[in-house]
């Protein structure tokens, strides 16, 4: 699972998702690309979940580059746990997605197979997607 080595402060502030991407907006490292639509925060067990479709469905063949990381704190409180008394443990770490973010790039696999494992991939993510090609130049 995806979470931080080391963070600088335990616990974070819930937070608001604005705006769409300032960066990681274009496809950097592949051919074919999924991008956020929706602002949403996606857990490490959904990238992780994400990446299993794609990888299982191209037989590892090709790469995957996975272009978001969990760094937020999520916090909860035990079940049946009265008011007060501080804020819970770190329950599970995410990552902000903003609308127009490219979350996984793939290279090395055919268009119809490439379209295909996002489509997985996308059906295990709480975000509106779509999936992007490079431009032919």
């Amino acid at each position: 699972m995806l979470m931080p080595k080391k963070t600088r402060f335990k616990k974070q502030f819930k937070g608001r998702i604005h705006g769409n991407a300032k960066g990681g907006s274009e496809l950097s490292f592949g051919s074919f690309g999924l991008k956020a639509m929706s602002p949403e925060r996606v857990t490490a067990r959904q990238i992780e979940a994400a990446r299993r479709a794609i990888t299982r469905h191209m037989k590892r063949m090709g790469k995957l580059w996975i272009r978001i990381f969990p760094d937020v704190p999520v916090t909860k409180k035990p079940a049946e746990v009265r008011m007060g008394k501080g804020k819970g443990a770190v329950d599970r770490w995410v990552a902000r997605v903003k609308p127009g973010r490219i979350m996984f790039e793939l290279d090395g696999v055919k268009p119809e197979m490439a379209h295909e494992c996002m489509r997985l991939a996308s059906a295990k993510l709480p975000v509106r997607t779509k999936v992007v090609e490079r431009k032919a130049n």
